[in-house]
């Protein structure tokens, strides 16, 4: 296999091209639902290797948190939900992230998009945590053409930089074609054959708010409510933003060494205008419809194995340490992922049998697989339901109780209909067992409250870091 030939030095390491979507729901892309439009992704996705257990956080920065650090949120205090740009919080500087390890392997390392693992101080933000060069915004969720921020809890403010200088793109233009754009950009900066190539692609896409150019949200006129009808315009977009950037790939000469790695970073938001089918629950719930992301890997020659779809056990931790092996590095012992290169190649058993979902301390639930089963302990958020596509009409269970343990097998019942902990007391007892072994190692969330000194009126009317 190409790792066994790049630790004996018989080939250089792949460029590495991860792209992450936003908010994406489970069925929100064609391989999963003949009625979006996303050709591009569909084409990899079935050349390549469709990943059907693939978990991702409940919500964006913990995910973030995984893809950078290897280490789940609850070791790194950034559990529990999304980072607000007037929050003093972020992924503390203890962590060494997976651009800071590629780069003292001689890669050259470039991030377009979302950051959202805070900016309080410059310490903080991309070209300080590894990346050579950086364009984005540092928040969760902005304007798509005017990249400002402001809500009820937050100031208004404009969002977006390139490097660390507030960078202003073409007025009116799409942020996945300003993402597009410069990831193109980057690929004519570096040298397919003598370089090495990290490139991290976190779209805005398909958060909300829901704006999209209108010729995308034609594309699904059949489509009665306007809010899916222009969430579903904001995939296709993502979509045509991911085949540009593919075919510069091809191009410009990477694509005869490179891996790209697409996924979302939780479930689709149902209560907005995403779908999950047949998953139950939404972002922000510990269900699978929240947790399982969407994803594939693709590979013109890498992959041994193509074509399918594997349902071995993956996590978003596991892809620093798959990355870092790939690129003839050694992941730090005692890290929560682990390399699946063997799992996505070759289609080899996954190297773990159990992950964690989450522990949050603060609304006071978590839940856990262990082989096919799944624990969940309190309650698993707000939206529990099974959202139909439009017209929604079902209810979202938000008012549901639930009883201390929830036990589910998921190989049986991947929909989540059937609790099945009152018929199987010893299982339940033994996945409380293990929750309870990786609770003793978590550390405290750190939420903290907004900060009167973050106001953008202190920085031009910017979200700039230099107040914590």
């Amino acid at each position: 296999m190409l790792v066994n030939l790049i630790l004996l030095g018989a080939a250089k390491p792949p460029h590495i091209i991860f792209m992450v979507a936003d908010d994406l729901g489970w069925n929100d892309v064609g391989w999963h639902n003949d009625q979006m439009f996303t050709p591009n992704l569909d084409n990899m996705a079935r050349a390549g290797v469709i990943l059907n257990s693939s978990y991702v956080q409940p919500v964006c920065t913990p995910s973030r948190n995984c893809y950078m650090t290897g280490y789940y949120p609850f070791h790194t205090g950034l559990q529990h939900a999304a980072i607000f740009p007037n929050q003093p919080e972020y992924l503390p500087a203890r962590f060494t992230t997976l651009p800071q390890k590629l780069k003292q392997l001689n890669y050259t390392t470039h991030m377009v998009g979302k950051w959202h693992l805070g900016f309080c101080d410059w310490k903080y933000t991309p070209t300080y945590r590894g990346f050579d060069s950086f364009m984005g915004f540092y928040s969760g969720r902005e304007d798509y053409y005017t990249h400002m921020i402001g809500n009820t809890r937050d100031w208004n403010g404009y969002d977006f930089r390139f490097n660390t200088s507030v960078h202003r793109p073409p007025d009116g233009e799409y942020s996945a074609n300003v993402i597009t754009a410069r990831a193109i950009e980057i690929l004519d900066s570096v040298d397919p054959v003598n370089d090495q190539l990290y490139l991290y692609l976190p779209f805005q896409s398909v958060h909300a708010p829901l704006q999209v150019p209108q010729q995308y949200e034609d594309m699904y006129a059949n489509i009665s409510t306007k809010a899916r009808r222009t969430y579903c315009g904001m995939v296709s977009a993502l979509d045509e933003a991911v085949g540009n950037i593919t075919s510069a790939l091809r191009d410009r000469g990477f694509m005869d060494n490179a891996l790209i790695v697409f996924t979302s970073d939780n479930g689709g938001a149902t209560n907005i205008a995403a779908n999950n089918l047949p998953l139950r629950g939404s972002k922000t719930t510990l269900w699978e419809g929240g947790t399982r992301g969407a994803a594939f890997v693709y590979s013109d020659n890498l992959l041994n194995k193509t074509g399918y779809t594997n349902n071995e056990l993956i996590h978003a931790v596991d892809w620093f340490p798959t990355f870092l092996t790939l690129a003839g590095g050694a992941p730090d012992a005692g890290m929560d992922g682990v390399n699946q290169w063997p799992t996505i190649s070759s289609g080899a058993p996954s190297a773990r049998s159990e992950f964690v979902y989450n522990i949050d301390d603060i609304d006071n639930n978590a839940a856990i697989r262990v082989g096919q089963y799944k624990l969940i302990e309190g309650s698993p958020g707000q939206f529990n339901g099974w959202t139909p596509l439009p017209p929604l009409t079902a209810s979202d269970m938000a008012t549901a109780s639930f009883p201390q343990y929830q036990l589910f097998d998921i190989e049986v019942d991947p929909t989540e209909h059937n609790d099945i902990a009152n018929d199987h007391p010893d299982v339940v007892s033994k996945l409380v067992n293990r929750l309870n072994f990786h609770k003793a190692t978590m550390v405290p969330s750190n939420m903290q409250a907004a900060d009167p000194a973050s106001n953008p009126d202190n920085f031009g009317g910017n979200w700039t870091p230099g107040w914590c």
